[in-house]
C-alpha cells in the first residue's frame, strides 16, 4: 500500500508518533488509509452540511476495514460572490482545488480518496485532481437544495436574481422581494435547478465516479447519508480491485457525460469544465465534439431555469439512471463503460421514468437537439456556447444593433437604468479568462433582464460566462477573448451582429477588411490586475474553448 511510505519500518517512527499524536493506535497502520477530501465550510449553503457526509462516508470506510483521514479543501459560493469584485475568484479555484488535493494527497500516501465536493468549482477541480493523480477514487456530493415554495410555487435562486430585475422594473414592491428572498432557499444543499454544481454532480454519475444518486437525491434526506456511507464501504473495494480513474475516465465516459448534458439541458459551464477535466485524463474534448453530440441527442429534461421543475422533482421521477435509460434506447449511452462500481448498464438497467412530465421519453422530446449548442462564426472563430434549451423560441434565430460595454458593472447600470431597447444585443467584454481576470458569471445582467421581461426581446453576448441559473439568449465562452484581441474587441456601438443558434452561427455584418483595419488600431488595455493570484492566473490561462486551462 502507499501509505506503507509513511507508517512501516524503524524509519517511519517518528511518522507513527505524529499519526500516534492524532489518536492513531497500531492497528490502524496495517489498514488501508483513505483520504476524505470535503469542502465542508460556514459560507456556502452546499457545503454547510458536508461535515455529516463526511462522518458517513468515514463510517463507511471503518465498516469495510479501512482507517478514513478527513481534510479540506476551499469552496467559493458563486450565488454570494455573484455581480462584485468577489465574481472574479471563483473559476480561479478550480486549479486551486486540483493543486491543492494533489498536495495533501501525494504529501501524506492516501491508499484511495473519497472526493466529497459541492458547488460550481469544487466538483469538477476535485474530478480534476482524481484523474491527475490516477489513484483509486470514488465522489459523493452534498446533494441539492429543496426548492423554496410561496404561494404553492416553486422558487430557486434564479427567482431571486430576476426578482432583482422586477423590483428595477417597478413591477414589484420591496415587502414582496423580502417575501421571496425569505423563501427561495430553504435550507442546505447545492441551488435547487440544474445550474452548474448540481449539472457537474449528475455528469459525474455519467462520467462513471459516482453512485447512482449522487447528482439527485436532496441533501437532506437520510438516503443521502447512506449513499456516503456506501460509498464509504465502495472506496475499499476500489482500491482492492484496482479500479483508477484511468481506466474510468475514458473517451467514451466523456461522450456519456456529454450525452447526458444534452439531456438534462445542463449548464453552459459544462462545457468549460469537462474539458479541463478531460485534459487531465489526457483526452481531447473540443466544442466540435459537443455539437456532434448535441446533434443526435434528444433534450428530455427541462429543470429550472429552463422550466419550473427543481432537481428533487428529477430524483423523485428516477433520477440520472431513468434519463440514461431512455437515452440507451436509443444507442446514445455506452452502456459498458467502466464506473466505479462495474459498468454503468448497471445503474440504469432496471431504472424506471416514474414521471413523463419531468423526464419526457425519448421518442417524445422537447427538441431533437441537445440542450447546449456552440456557436462559431466571424465574432467567434474558437466557439461560443449558449444553453439553448434556455432561450425563447422568439431568439433562437436574432439579429441586431450591439450595445457595447467593456464591463459587467457598466452593461447591468445600463440595464436597470431603462437604456436596453428591444432587439438589442450587449456585448459584454474584456470579462474573459485573462481580460476579467476570472471570466465572471453573468447572472446578474441575465436575471435582469428576464425580471424585465426582455429576455425574449434582447441578447447578451460576452466573452466571460453565465451561471447555470441563466436563462434567455445569453451566449457565452467568445473565443478569443477581448483580452486577447479576439473580434469581440473589435465591436462598436451599433455594428449589426446576426445569432442563429439552430445553424450554430454568430456573426457581426463587417468585412474582413473591416475587421483587419480594426484590428490595425486595436490596442490591448492595461491588466486590470497585477499582482496577486488573478495577476498569476491571468498570465497561465488559455482560452475558454480550451476549457481555461493552464498553459503548459
Amino acid at each position: 500500500m502507499r501509505s506503507d511510505s509513511v507508517n512501516k519500518g524503524i524509519a517511519r517512527a517518528p511518522h507513527r508518533s505524529l499519526f500516534k499524536a492524532m489518536g492513531f493506535i497500531d492497528e490502524e497502520f496495517s489498514r488501508p488509509l483513505i483520504g476524505i477530501a470535503v469542502s465542508k465550510s460556514e459560507i456556502v449553503p452546499g457545503h454547510l452540511h458536508l461535515d455529516a457526509i463526511a462522518r458517513a462516508a468515514a463510517d463507511g470506510v471503518r465498516l469495510a476495514g479501512g482507517v478514513p483521514v478527513v481534510f479540506p479543501v476551499i469552496g467559493v459560493c458563486d450565488g454570494i460572490a455573484m455581480g462584485h469584485e468577489g465574481m472574479r475568484y471563483s473559476l480561479v479555484t478550480r486549479e486551486l482545488i486540483a493543486d491543492s488535493i494533489e498536495c495533501m494527497v501525494m504529501a501524506h500516501s492516501f491508499d484511495a480518496v473519497i472526493y466529497i465536493p459541492n458547488c460550481d468549482k469544487i466538483v469538477p477541480g476535485m474530478l480534476m485532481a482524481a484523474a491527475r493523480l490516477n489513484l483509486p477514487a470514488v465522489f459523493v456530493s452534498g446533494g441539492p437544495m429543496l426548492a423554496g415554495r410561496r404561494d404553492g410555487k416553486p422558487l430557486t435562486l434564479t427567482t431571486m436574481f430576476e426578482a432583482v430585475g422586477a423590483a428595477g422594473a417597478g413591477n414589484m414592491t420591496e415587502a414582496e422581494l423580502y417575501a421571496l428572498e425569505e423563501a427561495a432557499c430553504p435550507g442546505c444543499g447545492s441551488c435547487a435547478g440544474m445550474f452548474t454544481a448540481n449539472s457537474m454532480n449528475c455528469v459525474t454519475e455519467a462520467l462513471g465516479m459516482a453512485l447512482p444518486g449522487n447528482g439527485t437525491i436532496p441533501a437532506v434526506m437520510a438516503a443521502r447519508l447512506r449513499l456516503a456511507k456506501r460509498t464509504g464501504m465502495l472506496a475499499l473495494e476500489v482500491l482492492r480491485e484496482g479500479r483508477l480513474p484511468g481506466d474510468i475516465l475514458t473517451a467514451g465516459a466523456f461522450r456519456n457525460a456529454l450525452a447526458l448534458d444534452m439531456a438534462l439541458g445542463c449548464s453552459t459551464n459544462t462545457a468549460l469544465h469537462l474539458p479541463a477535466i478531460a485534459h487531465e485524463a489526457g483526452i481531447v474534448l473540443d466544442l466540435d465534439l459537443l455539437n456532434r453530440v448535441s446533434e443526435v441527442t434528444p433534450n428530455l429534461c427541462r429543470l429550472a431555469p429552463a422550466g419550473n421543475d427543481a432537481v428533487e422533482d428529477l430524483a423523485a421521477a428516477g433520477g440520472v439512471p431513468a434519463v440514461l435509460k431512455e437515452l440507451s434506447k436509443k444507442n446514445l449511452i455506452d452502456g459498458n463503460s467502466k464506473t466505479v462500481y462495474g459498468v454503468l448498464a448497471a445503474a440504469y438497467q432496471n431504472a424506471e421514468n416514474k414521471n413523463p412530465a419531468v423526464i419526457r421519453p425519448i421518442e417524445n422530446p422537447y427538441s431533437t437537439a441537445g440542450g447546449l449548442a456552440a456557436l462559431k462564426g466571424n465574432l467567434a472563430p474558437e466557439g461560443s456556447v449558449v444553453k439553448r434549451s434556455a432561450v425563447a423560441p422568439a431568439m433562437l434565430a436574432h439579429e441586431g444593433p450591439a450595445r457595447v460595454f467593456d464591463s459587467e458593472e457598466d452593461a447591468f447600470e445600463a440595464i436597470m437604468g431603462g437604456r436596453i431597447r428591444s432587439g438589442d444585443i450587449i456585448v459584454i467584454r474584456y470579462e474573459g479568462p485573462r481580460g476579467g481576470p476570472g471570466m465572471k458569471e453573468m447572472l446578474q445582467p441575465t436575471a435582469a433582464l428576464a425580471g424585465m421581461g426582455l429576455d425574449d426581446k434582447v441578447a447578451l453576448i460576452t466573452d466571460g460566462r453565465f451561471s447555470g441559473a441563466t436563462r434567455g439568449a445569453a451566449i457565452g465562452h467568445i473565443s478569443p477573448e477581448a483580452a486577447e484581441g479576439g473580434p469581440i474587441a473589435l465591436l462598436r456601438e451599433g455594428d449589426i451582429i446576426s445569432i442563429n443558434i439552430d445553424r450554430c452561427s454568430i456573426n457581426v455584418r463587417l468585412g474582413d477588411a473591416e475587421l483587419q483595419a480594426r484590428r490595425r488600431d486595436w490596442k490591448a488595455p492595461p491588466p486590470k490586475v497585477t499582482r496577486g493570484y488573478l495577476a498569476r492566473y491571468a498570465r497561465a490561462v488559455s482560452s475558454a474553448a480550451r476549457g481555461a486551462i493552464f498553459h503548459g
